[in-house]
C-alpha cells in the first residue's frame, strides 16, 4: 500500500460527516458607493432582491446574479454568509469542532450586539460568527421562512436529514394550531397540509392556516 492510499485511509477513518447543513448563499462585496455600485449590478441584469434601512440603520442591499444560488450585499467589509435552519445546533457542532465562534447574538433597535437568539425567533434574525486562520469572516445566518423571491417555488430541498426535520417540526407544530382551530378533529389530509406548508415557507409565501 502506497504512502498517499494510508494517508486516504487514515483521513477517512477519522473524519466525521457534518450533521448540519450550511449553506453559503450571501457573499458581502465591499464598495466605495452603494448607489453606484448599484446601478452597475442593476445594468447587468441581476435580481435585485433588497434594498432597505434595517433598525440599527444600516443599509441592506442584496443582488442574485441569474440562475445562481447565491447572492452579494453591497457593504464596507467582505463577509461570507451561511444560512443555516437551526443556529443552536450549527453553533454547537462548529464549537465542537474547535472552531472560536461567538455567542449566538441578534441585532437589537440601535447598533450593537444582543446576546443570545432573537427572542421572537424570527427568520433572518438570529447570528454567529467566526474567523478562519487568514482572518476571512463567517457569518452564520438562521432562516427558516425565506423572504418571498428569494427561492424558486417549484423547488423544495433540504440538505440533510437534520434540516428535514427541523421543518417537520415547524409543521407539526403549526398544524397543531391549524387543528385547533378547526374544532379540534383529526385532520386525515395532514400530509398534504405539511407538505403545502413546508413548500410554502421555503419560498417566503404565506402560510396556510
Amino acid at each position: 500500500m502506497s504512502n498517499n492510499q494510508v494517508e486516504s485511509t487514515t483521513a477517512s477513518e477519522t473524519s466525521t460527516i457534518p450533521t448540519v447543513a450550511l449553506k453559503l448563499e450571501v457573499a458581502v462585496l465591499p464598495v466605495a458607493d452603494v448607489d453606484r455600485a448599484k446601478r452597475f449590478y442593476e445594468s447587468l441584469g441581476w435580481r435585485l432582491d433588497a434594498d432597505f434601512v434595517r433598525s440599527d440603520g444600516s443599509r441592506a442591499v442584496q443582488f442574485t446574479p441569474p440562475g445562481s444560488q447565491c447572492s452579494i450585499h453591497l457593504g464596507s467589509t467582505s463577509t461570507f454568509f451561511l444560512v443555516v435552519s437551526d443556529i443552536e445546533a450549527a453553533h454547537e457542532e462548529l464549537a465542537n469542532r474547535g472552531v472560536e465562534i461567538s455567542e449566538i447574538f441578534h441585532r437589537g433597535e440601535g447598533p450593537g450586539r444582543v446576546s443570545g437568539p432573537d427572542p421572537q425567533r424570527r427568520s433572518y434574525a438570529s447570528l454567529a460568527s467566526f474567523s478562519d486562520p487568514d482572518g476571512n469572516n463567517w457569518l452564520l445566518q438562521e432562516v427558516t421562512a425565506r423572504l418571498p423571491g428569494r427561492v424558486d417555488t417549484n423547488v423544495t430541498s433540504f440538505a440533510s436529514p437534520t434540516e428535514l426535520a427541523a421543518a417537520l417540526r415547524r409543521a407539526a407544530s403549526a398544524h397543531g394550531e391549524h387543528e385547533k382551530r378547526t374544532g379540534g378533529q383529526h385532520d386525515e389530509n395532514w400530509p398534504d397540509w405539511y407538505a403545502e406548508y413546508m413548500v410554502r415557507e421555503q419560498a417566503g409565501e404565506e402560510l396556510p392556516l
